[in-house]
């Protein structure tokens, strides 16, 4: 998918958003601190992380200037309700600094953290792909503590089956 245009990306980046925010919105306050394994992400640190690189490695870079994530540790937001005002003020931040773009600055290059040169609109696809990742992460999470999630596009794989023509 090439990004041609800042609203069409905002109008598709929302539509992510919403997603990402339901599956947050069923997370048990008393799980927030929950992690599968010592030493790995808790679930705050995965909603706090995709908040922190959405504006801090993705916002500043496309701005023209360095990384500046400083993590995903509870120092950014601790408890459920700080941990998601963090991350829809991060993502506020963020839509800021994609607004001021124009279509053309879309073609223009930014720099990674590892300095690597890469298209704006290549890299905002980059920031998607990689919230994706993390919100599966989340619905992975919440599974193992049996917690009723959301369905993405209102379907199970099982009710899409039975809904499907039998070959």
């Amino acid at each position: 998918m090439e990004i041609k245009s800042v609203q069409s990306f905002l109008d598709y980046y929302e539509k992510i958003r919403e997603r990402t925010s339901r599956i947050i919105s069923v997370v048990p306050p008393e799980h927030i601190d929950f992690t599968y394994k010592p030493g790995k992400f808790t679930i705050g640190d995965q909603i706090r992380h995709i908040a922190a690189i959405e504006r801090y490695m993705y916002g500043e870079t496309i701005s023209g200037n360095k990384s500046a994530y400083p993590g995903c540790g509870k120092e950014l937001a601790d408890g459920y309700e700080n941990t998601v005002k963090f991350f829809n003020e991060m993502h506020r931040q963020t839509l800021q600094i994609i607004g001021k773009l124009s279509d053309e600055d879309l073609t223009r290059k930014c720099l990674t953290p590892a300095n690597n040169e890469i298209s704006i609109w290549k890299w905002l696809r980059a920031m998607i792909e990689h919230e994706i990742h993390h919100r599966a992460e989340i619905y992975i999470y919440l599974n193992l503590l049996e917690v009723k999630t959301p369905q993405i596009y209102g379907f199970s794989a099982e009710e899409v089956q039975e809904m499907s023509i039998k070959l």
